[in-house]
């Protein structure tokens, strides 16, 4: 009978399955895709039981039957999601028909100004190793007890989306140390636990989950899982964990010194190190191996940005594609690698959704600067990418500052398809981009972490054997002082129009 393993990852506008065996010979794979929830501005969020459970159950049950094997033969299953929370009840039910998202959804402004009125941004930073932003968790939780009081005086714990899922299959309510990290400022990293004082006033901690590493069991299959989603009544279940984790161990990222850049639907830089590292414009987690830390910079937009931008300008080529024509971003893509670096003077804030790391200012706007009557949507389009470039850049700026320079990133996700857009970047950055010859993403990730947490891998250096790399992106000089140009004005848009966009921001949150 043969050891196989689930990996299955919730993402931002699809959601991922891998059916791997011990070896990582992939033997099965499906992708189901859906939509974030803009509800109104500042508010995102992602349907609980249709897309977090209900595609979970499909891309079991899809897997399974496309490999053929017996529900048997699946022995552990390993759970990443977009980093999210959901109130749920002692039965791990949601209490809310919506999951709240990570830093695009701005709900929590105010909360964040109250908390940091009563315990302090040094406090905060100090014992947490980040600063209070969009992208913590605590004051979405405040906010819920606030303008929800009967959804948060019901809730036995507060969980996000992998470790909801878990919950589901085992009955046992655990969170990762990483994922945990970002639920600031309730978690301090040094003690691997809640704080009662920093949690007084937001919520009692012992109804939050309790910490535990990603490469930790949450539990097995129980038998009315099994029934739901088709597995094995006593299959192991991790204890689940943020997408950008299980991406990182997907192509290997592991020890201190590794770095990671992610495109997805936001850009993720992770990189990983043998000891706290802390900046006040980052993220600080502990990783998913005890003993093993990251430093982060998550950019707001990514993805999101290039498919808003594929949308407004080329809404011709997507109906071209739903009526059976060529796939509408390789039309623009290719149109865009045309334009000269630099896209003839248009720089791009891609501060649409605001901004994380490392201005973490929820009411940041979005800015395409530069436009005059010559350009097209290739040069929009273009612009887009570079924005993206250069949030990242900015990112990489500020983590040398703090003592952690990039020599080489390995990247990961949708947009190591665009050839153009992983060149410009390194341009702007100066910085080499691995590319692995298969990008199979967090999923994949999660079917390794799956058999370690399993035990059925014991060194976490076998992942080397799982991974192989297609190709090097080599930043090209020629382009390094247009770019730099352009970083400068990009640094300089943002000072000087900060003002003008937190006016705007207030406006819409009092007509929202």
């Amino acid at each position: 009978m043969p050891t196989c393993l689930i990996g299955i990852d919730i993402g931002s506008y699809e959601s991922k399955g891998v059916l791997s065996g011990l070896d990582g010979k992939i033997l099965a794979k499906a992708a189901i895709k859906h939509e974030l929830q803009f509800l109104k501005p500042g508010f995102v969020e992602q349907d609980v039981e249709k897309v977090w459970w209900g595609e979970f159950v499909e891309l079991c049950r899809l897997l399974i039957e496309q490999a053929k094997v017996k529900k048997e033969d699946v022995k552990s299953v390993g759970l990443s999601g977009i980093y999210s929370m959901v109130p749920v009840d002692a039965n791990a039910d949601p209490l809310r028909s919506g999951g709240i998202m990570y830093g695009v959804d701005t709900r929590s402004v105010l909360e964040i100004e109250d908390i940091l009125k009563k315990l302090g941004a040094e406090q905060i930073f100090k014992r947490t190793g980040n600063g209070l932003s969009a992208q913590s968790m605590g004051p979405k939780i405040l906010w819920v007890q606030r303008n929800e009081p009967e959804v948060f005086r019901k809730a036995h714990s507060f969980l996000p989306c992998a470790n909801f899922i878990a919950a589901r299959l085992t009955g046992n309510f655990f969170i990762d140390h990483l994922t945990a990290g970002f639920f600031g400022p309730l978690y301090e990293p040094d003690k691997l636990a809640w704080a009662p004082d920093l949690c007084e006033g937001i919520v009692d901690p012992r109804r939050l989950p309790e910490p535990r590493w990603a490469t930790e069991l949450a539990g097995h299959v129980t038998a009315e899982a099994a029934k739901r989603t088709g597995l094995a009544e006593g299959a192991a279940v991790t204890i689940g964990t943020c997408d950008v984790a299980s991406e990182a161990m997907s192509i290997g990222v592991r020890s201190p010194g590794d770095m990671m850049l992610m495109y997805g639907s936001t850009a993720w830089i992770t990189l990983l190190s043998d000891a706290p590292m802390m900046d006040e414009k980052l993220f600080a987690t502990p990783y998913i191996f005890p003993g093993t830390y990251c430093l982060h910079g998550g950019m707001a937009t990514s993805g999101s940005l290039t498919r808003w931008f594929r949308d407004m300008v080329g809404a011709d080529l997507v109906a071209a594609e739903k009526a059976g024509g060529p796939d509408s971003y390789s039309v623009i893509s290719e149109a865009a690698a045309k334009v000269a670096p630099g896209a003839d003077g248009l720089v791009v804030l891609p501060y649409f959704s605001g901004e994380r790391s490392p201005l973490n200012d929820a009411d940041a706007r979005g800015v395409i600067f530069g436009l005059d009557i010559g350009h097209t949507r290739a040069h929009l389009y273009r612009a887009g990418m570079e924005g993206v470039g250069y949030s990242i850049n900015h990112s990489l700026q500020v983590m040398a500052k703090a003592g952690a320079k990039a020599n080489v990133m390995t990247s990961v996700g949708g947009g190591t398809k665009n050839a153009a857009w992983l060149q410009a970047v390194s341009d702007i950055t100066k910085v080499p981009q691995r590319i692995p010859s298969m990008t199979m993403g967090a999923s994949y990730g999660n079917c390794f972490i799956a058999a370690y947490a399993a035990g059925l891998i014991k060194d976490a250096a076998t992942i080397n054997n799982w991974v192989a790399m297609d190709r090097t992106v080599t930043p090209d000089p020629a382009n390094f002082p247009v770019y730099e140009r352009r970083m400068a004005t990009y640094l300089e848009l943002y000072r000087r129009n900060a003002d003008l966009m937190h006016q705007i921001s207030r406006e819409q949150r009092s007509n929202a």
